[in-house]
């Protein structure tokens, strides 16, 4: 019996396989985390191409000679060649006159709203791993305005 308890005992001290332990709880933790810097990069990085291709739109929309359709294209083909592939809602392109000042001049504008479908590639699954339902996607918006510039009179 004595034998027993003493070969109890150094189970119970001997801490072999602590580490392995130690690893199986912090690993998800720590590839959740992962995955979350992982998507928010890939968030960040879409943002901006859908920022840059409604400044696109609006530097092409203040020039005389282009046409509403013009400016759809020329968004879409910056998605496209940007690598978002995903279909999005057509740009819309507004021509407003905004007012400088209260009681200033007023000024015509362009303006280019570009909205494109974001969905997270790694949080999605491992939050179903996790028992969550499936996160929503994204709507990511961009606008973007300049100022319609008058040709000068010759």
């Amino acid at each position: 019996m004595a034998a027993l308890r003493r070969l109890l005992h150094k189970a119970w001290k001997n801490d072999s396989g602590a580490e392995l332990l130690e690893l199986a709880i912090a690993l998800p933790i720590l590839m959740f985390i992962i995955g979350g810097v992982v998507d928010f990069a890939i968030l960040f990085q879409r943002y901006e191409v859908v920022t840059n291709a409604a400044r696109e739109g609006a530097r092409l929309g203040v020039l005389s000679d282009y046409t509403i359709s013009d400016v759809q294209g020329r968004v879409n083909s910056y998605l496209l060649s940007s690598g978002l592939t995903d279909t999005a809602p057509a740009p819309v392109v507004t021509y407003d006159n905004a007012e400088v000042s209260p009681g200033g001049p007023t000024i015509s504008v362009v303006s280019v709203t570009v909205q494109y479908p974001h969905k997270f590639v790694l949080l999605t699954p491992l939050a179903g791993l996790l028992g969550k339902g499936p996160h929503p996607d994204l709507m990511l918006t961009a606008v973007s305005r300049m100022r319609v510039e008058v040709p000068a009179a010759p």
